[in-house]
């Protein structure tokens, strides 16, 4: 059945707070109707009745602990097989504060099942459903860091950097289909996931911290623009097109029968 206002419905991670409930509130503007999950239903239940009133827009909630492997199971067959959802925002996501060395392992473990493996899941769920369907969209927010590693925890950034590769490489396998991913890669963005992971933006220049509404406006208008990769805090977009552009000059000496001279013996 396709959703009475004709733009089908986006299912959003991480919906209770922060980009996840600016992005419901853009969507559902935009006329999408809404499924909204996190772990909060107080406050998923607060945000929904706003919003149904304010855009005359469906929205549903759904209460899940996504580093729970029953409840990412139970989303990932509800977002595999559910023909009216179009669009995957996974931006369900945790850090952590400190060196690897000292961290926490059930803080560390939990961050990755959250970042990485949930991650992963319903974005192979939605893959499945769009791509039978010859539409639809996944939205990955990843991070800034995955560009600039020893910058914040090595955990976390390294958690983004799949982020990351897991879009570009989605996005080649599935745009045969009709399919689009686009990776979000915020710079600091003001959240609860600074509060949550023991951190504080109060040492930070004012210039470097971007009001969440801000940044998701700008996400979204790399969405409409058909960007892969959008780093809404990136002056001059040429500055990326040239790292793609060193990046693809590596390919053709990445895999060859032969050590680089200067690995040989003698060298």
């Amino acid at each position: 059945m396709q959703a009475a206002n004709n733009r089908g419905t986006a299912l959003i991670t991480g919906a209770s707070s922060g980009i996840g409930a600016v992005y419901a509130d853009r969507l559902a503007a935009r006329g999408h109707d809404l499924i909204l999950v996190a772990r909060d239903r107080a406050r998923l239940e607060a945000l929904a009745g706003r919003l149904e009133g304010a855009h005359e827009v469906h929205v549903e909630v759904l209460v899940a602990d996504l580093t729970d492997p029953q409840a990412l199971d139970a989303l990932a067959e509800r977002l595999r097989g559910d023909a009216i959802i179009d669009l995957l925002v996974n931006n369900a996501g945790m850090a952590m504060q400190g060196r690897l060395a000292e961290a926490d392992p059930a803080a560390l473990l939990r961050m990755l099942a959250l970042n990485v493996t949930a991650t992963t899941r319903l974005a192979q769920a939605a893959a499945a459903n769009f791509s039978a369907a010859g539409r639809g969209a996944i939205v990955n927010l990843g991070s800034v860091v995955a560009l600039a590693p020893g910058l914040f925890n090595v955990a976390y950034t390294a958690t983004k950097g799949y982020v990351l590769s897991l879009s570009e490489a989605l996005q080649a396998e599935l745009a045969p289909a009709g399919v689009r991913v686009q990776a979000v890669l915020p710079g600091v963005t003001r959240t609860q996931i600074w509060e949550r992971s023991s951190g504080s933006l109060e040492h930070l220049p004012a210039q470097m911290v971007m009001e969440a509404e801000k940044m998701v406006d700008a996400a979204l208008r790399g969405f409409d623009l058909g960007e892969t990769v959008t780093l809404p805090s990136l002056p001059d977009a040429a500055d990326w097109e040239r790292l793609l552009t060193a990046r693809a000059a590596l390919g053709p000496n990445l895999s060859r029968n032969q050590p680089a001279p200067r690995y040989r013996a003698g060298a």
